[in-house]
């Protein structure tokens, strides 16, 4: 009997792509299992690009979460989109999500804005597979028609429906990925890199989320978060104490007064959550001191979005 050839390892980097609040975020974390971007109800959650490595047998996907593609308004939006543009020129395969689900009589309603993101995809020449996202939502008979309406619109690799927050179909996702990807004589990472985020960009990170989970109105998207000192002098491995100092700017005294809240409660709230996720992820202690304050059109100036790494490829 012929011996069966073993199939060549393959590694390479696949952009996961989509309009705001697709669930981009959250599949990054579900494959990874563990907590690398942040995620809330809100659009437009993801300002950078964030790097997950995924190792599997005789394959390495690196995986770029990305900022929503839309019709961007304003210099930071333009700036989010100019960066998930920017990464499919860059990766060997692009991911791009949309949701399950159909409107009144079962009809797929495919928007303007999805059109112009599936064009940007296709611009980029990349092999393409499509992910229904969030089929733990819709009835498995309204896949179908989802599946129809998207299928002429691109020559997609492969279309794979799947739940990144119960995880069902993930692990078939991430099968259908591989053979997309270049054959490689070694892991592009070694095997314990996990992501490109710091602990001191994640600790930021922790932070802007509470931020966009407890406020409301326009607070979530005029904030963003600096860390000014991350000490870990008496962490001792994952053990002891990280101490951060980080400052939550905002765009007008008003704004300000929202996110302290009433004899500061509200920015209490926002440290407290954001502290105790900080201290599974770290395996330690945190103390972490917040400071409010305000820096005008900060989200409209580029040297403010420079300094907070909005828009600047690592």
């Amino acid at each position: 009997m012929a011996k069966k050839t073993a199939a060549p390892f393959r590694a390479g980097f696949v952009a996961v792509v989509g309009r705001p609040n697709v669930g981009k975020s959250t599949l990054l974390n579900r494959i990874l299992g563990e907590k690398v971007a942040i995620a809330t109800p809100r659009p437009q959650t993801t300002r950078t690009r964030i790097l997950g490595v995924w190792n599997g047998p005789g394959a390495q996907i690196a995986f770029f979460d990305t900022p929503g593609l839309h019709r961007a308004k304003g210099l930071l939006n333009q700036r989010m989109v100019q960066v998930a543009l920017g990464t499919l020129a860059e990766v060997d395969a692009t991911l791009l999500l949309v949701e399950a689900g159909t409107g009144p009589g079962g009809r797929v309603e495919v928007g303007e804005a999805t059109r112009w993101a599936i064009e940007q995809v296709a611009r980029a020449g990349k092999p393409a597979l499509l992910g229904i996202n969030k089929m733990d939502r819709a009835p498995r008979e309204s896949l179908l028609p989802v599946i129809d309406a998207y299928r002429g619109l691109h020559a997609w690799a492969e279309v794979v429906p799947f739940s990144a927050l119960t995880g069902e179909g993930v692990d078939h996702l991430l099968e259908t990925l591989v053979p997309h990807l270049p054959e490689a004589a070694e892991p592009l990472f070694p095997p314990d890199v996990l992501t490109d985020q710091a602990e001191r960009q994640l600790a930021a990170e922790y932070v802007r989320e509470q931020l966009m989970l407890q406020t409301r109105d326009e607070i979530p998207y005029a904030t963003a978060v600096e860390v000014e000192e991350f000490d870990e002098s008496d962490r001792r491995e994952r053990g002891g104490l990280v101490r951060i100092s980080a400052v939550i700017w905002v765009e007008r005294d008003s704004q300000k007064a929202i996110v302290i809240g009433k004899r500061g409660a509200m920015l209490k709230l926002v440290g407290t959550r954001a502290r105790e996720g900080l201290e599974r992820l770290l395996g330690c202690k945190v103390f972490l001191s917040l400071t409010v304050k305000v820096e005008e059109r900060w989200s409209e100036r580029d040297p403010a979005l420079r300094r907070l790494g909005i828009g600047v490829s690592r």
